[in-house]
């Protein structure tokens, strides 16, 4: 990925954005730090301290800063995390609420404050169906979880 030219998210942390690539790289199977930035002499920062990095995760880029003052973190922007089965939801469900929390209908916030959609891949394409039926059952079912159960979301779209 050319990195000079790519749009990336960039998550601004105060002081535990080195902590937070390594934790997301631990979370996605096959992440990849890609770059670590750190301070060299005469800048605000000790030498050798951590400013900002970045990860490849399932061919998307992230990128995570220290900065000061931390303007917080907002479920107005959240990463979405389409999941292929129940099992790969399970797992980042599991990894990335630990420490923080579940809010409703896929969203967590994880340790660090940032938002988190964990969804299954067809969610979109259930809820768009031309069929009203079939999507009004699925949203139905949705807004009921936290934690999506994709069996329940499917036999709500089937009707069964």
């Amino acid at each position: 990925m050319n990195t000079s030219t790519a749009i990336a998210p960039c998550l601004w942390f105060q002081g535990e954005a080195e902590e937070a690539l390594h934790f997301y790289a631990s979370v996605f199977d096959g992440a990849k730090i890609t770059r670590e930035i750190r301070a060299g002499d005469g800048g605000p920062m000790p030498k050798g301290a951590f400013i900002a990095g970045r990860i490849a995760v399932r061919g998307h880029e992230l990128m995570v800063l220290n900065g000061n003052p931390k303007p917080g973190f907002s479920q107005s922007i959240s990463i979405s995390v389409a999941c292929r089965d129940q099992a790969e939801l399970d797992r980042y469900w599991s990894a990335l609420t630990k420490g923080g929390k579940a809010i409703a209908c896929g969203w967590l916030e994880d340790k660090y404050g940032v938002a988190w959609q964990i969804v299954p891949e067809r969610l979109e394409a259930m809820l768009a169906d031309p069929d009203p039926a079939k999507a009004q059952r699925t949203m139905a079912a949705m807004l009921t979880m936290t934690k999506f159960d994709c069996a329940a979301l499917e036999r709500a779209y089937t009707g069964k």
